[in-house]
């Protein structure tokens, strides 16, 4: 146990990585099959990211952040996100006051801990740009006052594939701010047996606490663990072994616009997460390789003629990693 800055004692890493894993377990209550998707939220919320969640209807987006939230024990405030949504909606606006014959802000769903952006991609660009800065700076302007958001803050998006109708295709700016898209498939035959059994058996995804789920990590162990993740050593190789990384992306023949060094800082910090998760002091190689396609599949423009060939933006980061250099 360590002391925190209050005086009153914190858990030690081994503390804080095992009720994180524990997470996990409480999501499992409420969600089947998704644990790779559940550790890729554990991994945005150590490195202070936020998460885009894609996948056809019904496969439990929702669910899962609500369910990751409760584990969390974080505040957390749902989007709905429609054609009509305004800006103002989401980040708050200036209300008038008769009492007092002054506008007040009303602040916005924006102002939680876990923002869950239903069907992002449903609302126009407009509406969809009003969470960059709240995404980037962690603060709300409004008539020249800047408000700053809770801490920890992670927004979990979710869309529909954007070949579907009724969508629209997020800016890159917007997609730059998100730091993992995770893909959210179907689940196995076996896990979809598991939910038609709980669902038989009484399941009822609107009320988690009859789920038996509980909250197993306070927000104070939360930024305890955030800063016990940006603390993992990265040796300048491993640097290297990034830049090399995100040039080679840059010069492959299918790629029109490779990453940004946004990108690559955004890799560096999932990696550092992956690897405090799994107790590791430094990371390595191997860190690097498991969150390159999740952290970078959202920042690359493949060129239209490698579109109509049907390459797909995984494929070119998984030969990418293939014929980069690993040091030793």
């Amino acid at each position: 146990m360590t002391d925190s800055p209050l005086g009153s004692p914190l858990p030690d890493d081994a503390d804080l990585r095992q009720a994180m894993h524990r997470v996990r377990t409480e999501v499992g209550k409420a969600v089947v099959g998704q644990d790779g998707t559940v550790t890729g939220l554990l991994i945005a919320l150590l490195a202070r990211g936020h998460v885009l969640l894609e996948g056809v209807p019904g496969v439990a987006k929702t669910l899962l952040v609500r369910s990751f939230s409760r584990a969390l024990g974080l505040d957390t405030r749902r989007v709905q996100f429609t054609p009509d949504l305004m800006p103002g909606d989401v980040t708050g606006s200036l209300v008038y006051d008769a009492r007092s014959g002054e506008f007040e802000f009303r602040a916005g769903p924006v102002f939680t801990h876990v923002l869950l952006a239903d069907e992002i991609n449903r609302t126009p660009p407009k509406t969809q740009a009003a969470l960059l800065e709240a995404m980037e700076e962690r603060q709300v302007s409004s008539d020249g006052v800047s408000r700053v958001l809770p801490d920890p803050f992670l927004v979990a998006a979710t869309q529909n594939p954007v070949e579907h109708e009724g969508t629209y295709t997020l800016p890159e700016a917007q997609l730059d701010r998100f730091l993992l898209k995770l893909v959210v498939d179907l689940p196995g035959r076996d896990a979809e047996v598991d939910v038609l059994r709980r669902h038989a058996g009484g399941f009822d995804p609107r009320r988690l606490g009859e789920a038996g789920m509980d909250a197993v990590i306070t927000p104070t162990e939360i930024l305890a663990a955030q800063r016990a993740a940006a603390s993992v050593a990265v040796a300048d190789d491993v640097l290297g072994y990034v830049v090399d990384l995100a040039r080679a992306t840059r010069q492959s023949p299918s790629v029109l616009l490779g990453v940004s060094p946004r990108a690559s800082t955004g890799l560096l910090a999932a990696a550092k997460a992956w690897a405090w998760l799994g107790g590791y002091p430094a990371i390595t190689p191997d860190h690097v390789q498991t969150m390159l396609v999740p952290v970078w599949r959202h920042r690359i423009r493949l060129r239209p003629e490698a579109e109509i060939e049907g390459v797909s933006v995984d494929a070119v980061l998984t030969s990418v990693l293939q014929q980069t250099r690993v040091p030793l």
